[in-house]
């Protein structure tokens, strides 16, 4: 997702979370024992040996808080497709999906659990901190709202030793596909992902909810020239 920094100002939307941007808010209090964290500490990162497995460790423990809160929501993002059996080479950050009206709910909970929560300039999610790595919490796809129907089609599935809702692939793809744009078209990141779970979409659903528009049209033509579908 968008990388934003930390300098980044608060723009309010109809709908979005009054949150405080990370640089004016408060520090987060102790994390208590086993409780998620950002990482950092006065003797230095306390993170997992890479990238990879602090993305992951940062989704675990995101979805353990929310799980436990009995909060709505879907793992999205690589760490989804990870889930459904996809590469384990994860990308930028963690993605959650919510619906409109329990990001704010949400973002408290985070902040209870002693995670640093801000709003980004983006209208579509919020942020947080864990294991040092980005957490989007996002309550719009592609221009939709995230959906009760979509959380519903979710799938619950390990995520290593934590079990939490886990987007359907036909809407993780939908969600890939429906973002391309003439200023946003990377078909070599979502070839892979088609390729890996080609097997659990339906396309013609996918295909279907992406109308008529262009580079979807372009990257289904490219699934069928690889013979993918």
């Amino acid at each position: 997702m968008t990388e934003n920094g930390e300098d980044a100002t608060l723009v309010r939307h109809p709908g979005t979370p009054d949150l405080r941007l990370a640089m004016d808010a408060p520090g987060p209090p102790p994390p208590a024992a086993g409780a998620p964290h950002d990482g950092r500490s006065e003797e230095g990162p306390d993170l997992p040996r890479d990238r990879n497995q602090a993305i992951l460790e940062a989704a675990k423990q995101v979805g353990a808080v929310l799980k436990r809160a009995g909060h709505r929501f879907a793992l999205a993002g690589s760490v989804a497709v990870y889930a459904h059996g996809g590469s384990g080479n994860l990308q930028h950050d963690v993605d959650f999906c919510v619906r409109p009206e329990d990001a704010e709910p949400v973002a408290a909970t985070l902040r209870e659990a002693g995670l640093t929560v801000y709003a980004p300039p983006e209208d579509w999610l919020i942020k947080a901190t864990c294991f040092g790595q980005d957490v989007d919490i996002i309550f719009e796809l592609a221009h939709r709202p995230v959906s009760a129907e979509m959380l519903d089609r979710a799938e619950e599935l390990p995520v290593e030793s934590v079990r939490m809702p886990v987007l359907a692939p036909t809407d993780l793809l939908w969600s890939l596909l429906a973002a391309f744009s003439e200023h946003h078209c990377d078909f070599g990141a979502v070839l892979p992902i088609a390729r890996a779970l080609r097997e659990k979409v339906d396309w013609e659903r996918v295909r279907r909810d992406c109308g008529d528009e262009p580079m979807p049209a372009a990257f289904f033509f490219l699934l069928e020239r690889l013979n993918v579908i």
